[in-house]
Parts: C-alpha cells; structure tokens; sequence
C-alpha cells in the first residue's frame, strides 16, 4: 500500500472515527486509482491532472463499471486529494472541482486523422524496434485494440489474409476483429524482417510482439512508448494507447459506421458504452441534421 495512502487511512480511523468498513472501501478504491496509474507510467500525486483523473473514470465507464461505483471512486479521490493539499504534500487538489452531474460530459481523448498519420510515421522502421513499433500502433489503431488485446496476440492469432484477428478481451472473451490494410501490411514486414532479429535463432515464442530481450512487451511500457512518439510527433496533449482506441471508435462512427458495428469491434458488452463516442462528432450530426431534417 502506497505510505500517503495509509497515513491517509489511519486518519480516517484515528480522527475521523470512520468505521473499519469505510476504511476499507476507500483503500480499495484507491488502490485501484493507482494501479491505474502506475500502469500509465507515472503515480506521482504532485503531478497528477484533471485529464488523467478523467481517463480513469472513462476506463472504469468501458470496463461496465456503474454510475454509483463512479462516483464513489471519484469521492475517494477528491477526499484524498484534499487531505494531502491540507497537509501541505500538494499545492492544491486537481480534483477539486469535479462533481460526478458532470462526469458523463467529459468525452474521451481522440486525436484528429491528420494526428494519428504523424503519430505513426514517428518509429523508425529501418531498425526492427522502429518496424515492431510501427506495426503495434497500427495495430491499436486500425483494429481499436486494448493494450492487453494487443500485447496478448500470438501468431496464431494473425489471419491476415481473411483480414482480421482474433482478440481475447476482458474475462478472456473471444472475438474476431477486422484489421485494414495499413495494419495488416506492417504486421506481415513485422514478422518477417523484424521479429526473427529480435527473438534471435531456436525461440519457438509464439507472442506476436516481443521486446529486446525476447519477452512479451509489459502494457506500462507501451503506455510509455505511445506518450513518447506522441511527443516526437508535435501533439501536446497526453496521448494514451486507449487515445489510439478511442480516435479507432470515433473516426468509423464519423464515416458513418453504425453504432452496433463499432460496439462489436471494440468487445463493449453493453452499448451504453459505446455511445459515449456520438459526442465526439459534432460536425457528423450538423451534417446528418442538413441532410434528413425538412428545414435543414
């Protein structure tokens, strides 16, 4: 358990007077907010923003996660936050002024089409680490896989020439998904240029994406190699591999795929879920407005 959270807990026991199950509820939903973000690279509270608070609130919406379990994360937070602005550990809490009537207004981070082109011509695919690299963004972007979708692939996995994968997504849920051109052509130079360096002679690894020293790549790690070619590629805001997924799910539904599909691709079990992606369109529904309303 991080040391600011237990201090944060014997004073919810010792001066608070909350009771031993309320403790408990709030080590749990903090420990769950940071592994969140540990996984994201960076548990550092002192430089912790709105935005990554809201990328854990949106990953807990896709994981099915209900509205009251939202909201009483997001209180754990804020509270926690608070105690440590008043112990003088922050200058003050970026969580403040978040309140969950607001959540469901925050949208998901997305990058425009011409962002996404710069993001991926960053990995220098004259090395085999650069073509690895190329073929996994592509890969998050032109299936809208999860990281550990991504990361989890095997070559037994690859059917690219009937043009999909097959993905194991949460609870180990199998689906098959449509992979375009672009990704599927940097796969195959993958497999066949880059991979067998990288494995060396006599590995019989069936794991599509492999690092250096011939192991799966950790999700923590791709997190940092995403924030890395973000940066490289001139975009400012922070940049996720979910960003990747979430720009997968809005750039179909602003060439008109319909809703159901897109929900099919990404695995959401619910389509609730899904429609979080209708808002990030506003230009989509002008135009659908102008094309079917009788005063449009």
């Amino acid at each position: 358990m991080n040391p600011l959270v237990e201090q944060f807990l014997d004073y919810l026991s010792l001066e608070r007077g909350l009771s031993p199950n309320t403790r408990a509820a709030y080590a749990s939903d903090l420990r769950d907010f940071i592994s969140h973000l540990e996984k994201g690279g960076d548990a550092a509270f002192n430089r912790l923003t709105r935005d990554r608070i809201g990328d854990y609130l949106l990953d807990l919406r896709e994981a099915g996660r209900r509205t009251t379990t939202l909201a009483r994360r997001l209180v754990a937070v804020k509270v926690f936050l608070r105690y440590l602005a008043r112990e003088g550990l922050l200058a003050a809490s970026v969580a403040e002024s978040m309140d969950a009537p607001r959540l469901w207004q925050m949208l998901p981070g997305t990058l425009t089409p011409r962002e996404v082109e710069r993001l991926l011509l960053q990995p220098d695919v004259r090395k085999p680490l650069g073509l690895r690299d190329r073929a996994l963004l592509e890969t998050l972007y032109g299936a809208g896989l999860r990281v550990s979708e991504a990361t989890g692939l095997t070559l037994d996995d690859l059917h690219l020439a009937e043009g999909y994968l097959r993905v194991f997504g949460k609870g180990r849920k199998e689906r098959l998904v449509p992979v375009g051109e672009a990704a599927r052509n940097w796969i195959e130079k993958y497999v066949a240029d880059a991979r067998p360096l990288l494995l060396g002679a006599g590995d019989d690894s069936r794991i599509l994406f492999v690092n250096r020293r011939r192991r799966p790549l950790g999700r923590k790690w791709v997190w940092r190699l995403v924030g890395a070619y973000a940066r490289k590629a001139g975009i400012a805001r922070h940049v996720k591999p979910h960003t990747l997924r979430h720009s997968f799910a809005s750039h179909l539904l602003a060439n008109n795929a319909p809703l159901r599909i897109i929900q099919e691709m990404l695995g959401h079990a619910d389509i609730a879920t899904t429609q979080i992606y209708t808002h990030v369109e506003p230009a989509r529904l002008k135009t659908i407005h102008e094309k079917f309303h009788p005063r449009g």
